[in-house]
């Protein structure tokens, strides 16, 4: 069973919004066993979206459309998949009296513009919008079943949970769909693809796909498998993992379960600390406080986040962070002797049980021969114990931070560990 996502409006092809729609329904069809064929967002023209109506049918024997429901004249969808099935448009009574009522709820009056609302292709099967006023439309064609929702997303997601998936699931026999994903850091994907290269050429005869999935800091390993089966996919997936951990492990931090809240590395390093009890400091120099709102963004951060400074100059590192003066004129700020001042000074301003310290150039400007652009120090510390690490990443600024926060993060992760 194969679908296609199909959004319409031209707010999405110029960039006004993000299209967060077909990654959600792609989701969701996912977990219920159906793979997605493809994606397309169009345009606010007739003859584009017939011509996406006819692409889709030959690839698909689902298309869920969203967008171009509401009641102004920009919103022409309806009167296209009205024309597509050779349908009048009829007044839906039940639809009517739906709309009606949520204009009266919300004290407002129901306008005959708002009425049109009502209006739905003759012979379609209405889905309730039980959190707006455009109702969803049900047709078949040629074998294809057509499925046009509101593009407005939390009347969407209520339609395709509430209805039109249980419809879906209750009328077909669908296979099974499982996803497993190792997250790793520490190494790019071309150096994991060395590593597994024996290994992964044998997935094929065991009816498993893998996908590199790199961001900038780490890269994410997704094993996919269909079948009739769910208990022996889950279960040929994980025997795979265990095969191939040992190759890569040293470079593992973490799994994502498909269909799951994905694990960053900030959550999984603050449960680390919140199992025991053990509290965190930050010295950011280059990240200028990306870390410290990572961690805080996690509710009950309280628990395990002591504070942070930023001593982003070399003065305020002298005056803050008592950082001996000499070394800037010696090693430079971004030294591992620095970082290790950073480190140590700050877990005993904040009496914490560990401190992640970072010095870096991230550029675009500001680099030497001997520390380019993308040079990072990192430096994590305990009560017992300091470790200093060297990273060269690029020569992009957004980039550098963020994968200099995920190595950092990570570097914590295994010196709690004790991995390093």
């Amino acid at each position: 069973m194969k679908a296609e996502i199909l959004t319409i409006g031209d707010e999405i092809l110029i960039g006004q919004i993000t299209n967060t729609n077909s990654v959600w329904i792609a989701q969701q069809l996912n977990l219920a066993g159906i793979k997605v064929a493809h994606m397309a967002s169009v345009g606010d023209e007739k003859e584009v979206i017939v011509n996406a109506f006819n692409d889709a049918a030959r690839r698909a024997d689902f298309v869920f459309i969203t967008g171009g429901l509401g009641p102004t004249k920009d919103d022409i969808t309806k009167n296209i998949f009205a024309d597509y099935f050779n349908a009048e448009l009829v007044l839906d009574e039940a639809v009517l009296t739906t709309i009606d009522s949520y204009f009266t709820k919300r004290g407002r009056v129901l306008t005959e513009m708002n009425k049109k609302q009502a209006l739905v292709p003759k012979g379609c099967e209405v889905i309730p919008n039980n959190n707006g006023t455009a109702p969803g439309m049900w047709m078949k064609k040629n074998g294809v079943v057509f499925i046009s929702m509101p593009g407005v997303p939390y009347e969407m997601m209520a339609m395709m949970s509430e209805s039109i998936l249980p419809k879906i699931i209750s009328e077909n026999k669908l296979p099974h769909i499982y996803h497993k994903t190792i997250l790793t850091q520490g190494i790019g994907e071309s150096g994991i693809a060395e590593l597994v290269e024996t290994w992964e050429d044998a997935l094929i005869h065991k009816n498993i796909k893998l996908a590199y999935l790199p961001q900038p800091g780490f890269v994410r390993l997704r094993l996919s498998s269909y079948g009739e089966d769910a208990a022996e996919l889950k279960h040929n997936i994980d025997a795979e993992i265990e095969k191939v951990k040992p190759l890569i492990e040293k470079f593992i931090f973490g799994y994502e379960t498909y269909g799951e809240e994905p694990p960053s590395l900030e959550k999984i390093v603050s449960e680390l600390l919140r199992e025991q009890k053990q509290t965190l400091a930050l010295a950011e120099s280059c990240t200028g406080g990306y870390i410290s709102s990572l961690f805080t963004a996690i509710p009950g951060a309280s628990e395990i986040f002591k504070g942070a400074v930023v001593p982003y100059t070399n003065k305020s590192k002298q005056t803050l962070l008592e950082v001996d003066e000499a070394l800037f004129e010696t090693v430079g700020s971004v030294s591992k002797q620095v970082v290790e001042q950073l480190a140590s000074h700050v877990l005993k301003k904040f009496n914490s049980d560990y401190a992640i310290s970072i010095s870096g150039i991230a550029g675009p400007s500001g680099g030497t021969a001997e520390k380019p652009v993308g040079t990072v120090w990192i430096a994590v510390a305990s009560k017992e114990k300091v470790l200093a690490v060297k990273f060269q990443f690029g020569d992009n600024r957004h980039r550098n931070i963020v994968m200099t926060a995920n190595a950092a993060m990570n570097l914590l992760r295994k010196f709690i560990l004790k991995e390093v």
